[in-house]
């Protein structure tokens, strides 16, 4: 296939973004804006299957595409269309910037899609930027309720962390190419390794890792998750928790896998924020009544077990990261959705406004069991496959210790996911109303529903998938006249 082939996803949500920007420049046009990021989604994910088959190296080897990044790609794409469905009408969202709305989503979308390809400090730095600012945007957007101003103070510490999270990585980037003379990763990674315990190397990676995991939410740079998540919009809360989550796993496989299996010292500080984030995010959840809050520290506890996959350092183990960020991705929608439909005029939802939901919109109760069940770990559903082979990457190097805090963890997260399904399924509604629910929502609900049941019941094809990309992100092949110093482009 050709070059243009190979980047055919990345062009088609340039085109699309385009096309939204158009709408934005005249007034009442959020039905046109709108439309034309749902055809930019269903163009994309036609686009990403396509080219799911290429391998191609542009930008003078600084931008990669293989299986692993075309996987990506298609996953960000169907999430983007996940997205727009869930999101509705945008109820919470102010009028005269809902058309803006959707252009900064889509520009977020595209440049989480060209980081699954990036390959070199520089376009990863550029893909990064492009991926985060717009978020910052988005969180503001929202309309305000009853006097009060709470998304302001979200975006405000959403956009200072943020500033602060990507300059601490680009100072860590900073060491890691004066260290190797390179900006190139796959020519970086393994000279990194031969200098691993010097103090430069140790700060470089510290610093550069902190950013990342920053986006992550790993403890202990979670700080902003539960106010984000809380001030935040409902459709926003949805997209932050879920596509940038598997954005920062993308970025950990390129700087792990490439790293190599003989770093103990490195699997150690791994295994210590995983643990951490699992016991805080967990623990903390215990005591939320706010949904979106309860979500958002069990988010923390999530990356924290998404961080056991590269505990391992191993393929096998890299590849069962991506397949749980990839579960909890339609698990934290299955129950963002739900959120959006039972909250009244998009305010945030407390939990015990979900009494009697059963009765009130039996769809909605089963949806959102369904993501809760998932979440918990529990068979048949993706969570539980997903902590599976994540324990089995664990075991399988002598990880025995963690694995054991897994289960500890996860025994106390059904606790409190356990108090989500009570209210849905075992309170009197009293006087709350029933919610009728329009074709796409129905549509909507059945298709996560499927796709949490199909990655619980058969992971095989999406495994081995996600096990033959790894791979290839793995063994790249160097290129060191195209970004080492001292040579010509």
């Amino acid at each position: 296939m050709t070059a243009s082939a190979a980047f055919l996803p990345e062009l088609v949500f340039l085109l699309g973004a385009l096309v939204v920007f158009g709408f934005t420049l005249g007034e009442s046009r959020v039905r046109q804006a709108r439309n034309a990021a749902l055809a930019t989604a269903a163009a994309a994910i036609l686009a990403a299957v396509f080219s799911l088959g290429c391998h191609e190296s542009l930008f003078q080897d600084a931008y990669r595409v293989d299986i692993f990044s075309q996987t990506l790609k298609l996953a960000f794409s169907i999430g983007f269309g996940l997205i727009l469905l869930l999101s509705g009408g945008l109820g919470d969202i102010r009028e005269e910037v809902k058309p803006e709305y959707y252009l900064f989503l889509t520009i977020s979308v595209l440049g989480l899609l060209m980081l699954s390809s990036a390959i070199e400090l520089i376009t990863l730095v550029v893909c990064l930027e492009l991926s985060s600012f717009p978020l910052f945007l988005l969180v503001a957007m929202r309309r305000e309720q009853e006097g009060h101003r709470m998304q302001m103070e979200s975006a405000i510490k959403y956009i200072m962390f943020g500033i602060a999270a990507n300059g601490i990585m680009f100072f860590g980037f900073s060491y890691l190419f004066g260290l190797t003379g390179t900006t190139s990763l796959p020519v970086m990674m393994p000279k990194l390794v031969a200098i691993a315990g010097t103090p430069a190397a140790i700060a470089g990676l510290a610093l550069a890792l902190g950013g990342i995991f920053y986006k992550l939410a790993i403890f202990p740079f979670q700080f902003w998750t539960p106010d984000v998540y809380q001030g935040a919009a409902n459709e926003t809360a949805a997209l932050i928790s879920s596509l940038p989550k598997l954005g920062g796993i993308a970025i950990l496989v390129r700087l792990v896998c490439l790293a190599g299996p003989d770093s103990p010292t490195f699997a150690l500080l791994l295994a210590m924020l995983a643990v951490a984030s699992m016991m805080y995010g967990n623990l903390i959840a215990l005591v939320q009544t706010d949904f979106k809050r309860l979500l958002g520290f069990s988010g923390i506890a999530h990356a924290g077990y998404a961080l056991i996959g590269f505990v391992a350092l191993s393929e096998e183990g890299a590849a069962a990261a991506m397949f749980y960020i990839l579960s909890y991705l339609l698990m934290v929608m299955a129950c963002f959705l739900v959120i959006c439909r039972v909250s009244r005029d998009g305010a945030n939802l407390k939990i015990e406004e979900l009494a009697g939901l059963h009765r009130r919109s039996p769809l909605l109760a089963v949806t959102l069991a369904v993501g809760v069940f998932a979440l918990a770990g529990l068979p048949p559903f993706a969570g539980f496959m997903g902590k599976l082979s994540l324990l089995k990457a664990a075991l399988a190097k002598g990880w025995l210790a963690l694995v054991i805090i897994v289960m500890i963890n996860a025994a106390i997260a059904v606790f409190y996911y356990l108090s989500v399904v009570r209210e849905s399924w075992f309170r009197d509604p009293g006087d709350l109303p029933p919610i009728r629910l329009d074709g796409p929502t129905r549509v909507l609900c059945l298709l996560l529903i499927g796709g949490i049941l199909a990655l619980g019941i058969a992971p095989s094809p999406v495994l081995d998938r996600l096990r033959q990309g790894v791979a290839q992100a793995t063994h790249l092949t160097p290129a060191p006249a195209v970004a080492v110093v001292g040579q010509t482009r």
